[in-house]
């Protein structure tokens, strides 16, 4: 399985009225990451060529995350069929806790056509 993680401090921006981390920061947070495994495992030909649309989103919230809390943000692809691939993002803090775990199903789209199309095997597998 192809993971890729990465580091995030809490910000003040990222916090709500509760002074935890806000609830849509982490929906920006999977939307970036996604975005940094596509680009870091993607040339400029493939990315000119596809790009992804998130279909839905599912989101449970476990424990809050404070300011100036080290989250380890880890995504992979769980699975790939025909123009859908669902990927899953789990944040946690430096104790291991896992603090939220989000599903989301992307659709692969043409960049020409605008259209979904069928995910090349070659590119399904560099995230298997």
């Amino acid at each position: 399985m192809n993971t890729f993680t990465k580091n995030i401090v809490v910000t003040q921006n990222n916090l709500d009225q509760l002074n935890h981390v806000n609830n849509v920061q982490y929906v920006q947070w999977v939307q970036d990451i996604a975005e940094q495994h596509w680009y870091k495992e993607t040339t400029e030909a493939i990315r000119s060529t596809y790009f992804w649309v998130m279909i839905n989103h599912y989101i449970e919230y476990k424990k809050e995350a404070k300011l100036g809390e080290t989250i380890i943000v880890t995504t992979y692809v769980k699975e790939t069929k025909g123009v859908k691939s669902t990927r899953i993002v789990e944040f946690s803090n430096l104790e291991d806790t896992l603090l939220a775990k989000s599903t989301t199903q992307w659709c692969f789209i043409d960049a020409k056509s605008k259209r979904p199309i069928r995910i090349p095997k070659d590119i399904a597998q560099i995230f298997s």
